[in-house]
């Protein structure tokens, strides 16, 4: 089987990696990287676990595949609290508002609002609905998520 050498630079340090071609970017980072906070629900893209940025922007790992990603830089939910012993706002925000039960959509949840916040600071409640219907939670029942990102945004605000 044919190996790609790749680089990413993910959550601000170039990795490499050899991977097949149909290697998926979430089993590049969890398999190859060692990064196992993306986790992998579905594995077709519905239910937004493996969400990741990709340059910034939300992307689905699990429907990626790594090679196509050679060269750009990935934030997963390890970096997103930049120097690994701080939360950033997002997730300060859901350890605060209850926002989590079993956690295995968290990361997803966290990356996604990241996102979320960065482009819209201070959305409506449709919006935040409208933001996170990507992203699925079989515990929670979404109210405390909602009140979350609004907290998280307060916190950034500040």
């Amino acid at each position: 089987m044919r190996r790609h050498d790749i680089t990413l630079v993910v959550n601000g340090v170039a990795r490499q990696a050899s991977v097949p071609a149909r290697r998926l970017l979430s089993d590049c980072l969890r398999h190859d990287l060692g990064l196992t906070g993306t986790h992998v629900g579905c594995e077709h893209g519905v239910c937004g676990c493996c969400t990741v940025l990709l340059d910034g922007q939300p992307v689905r790992s699990c429907l990626t595949f790594a090679v196509s990603v050679d060269g750009h830089e990935i934030t997963t939910v390890e970096g997103l609290g930049g120097d690994g012993d701080s939360l950033s706002p997002v997730q300060q925000a859901f350890a605060e508002c209850h926002a989590l039960q079993c956690g295995f959509c968290t990361p997803g949840f966290l990356c996604t609002v990241t996102a979320l916040l960065r482009d819209n600071p201070a959305p409506t409640d449709e919006e935040v609905v409208e933001g996170i219907s990507g992203n699925l939670c079989r515990c929670t029942g979404y109210q405390n998520i909602v009140k979350a990102v609004h907290r998280a945004a307060e916190l950034m605000a500040e």
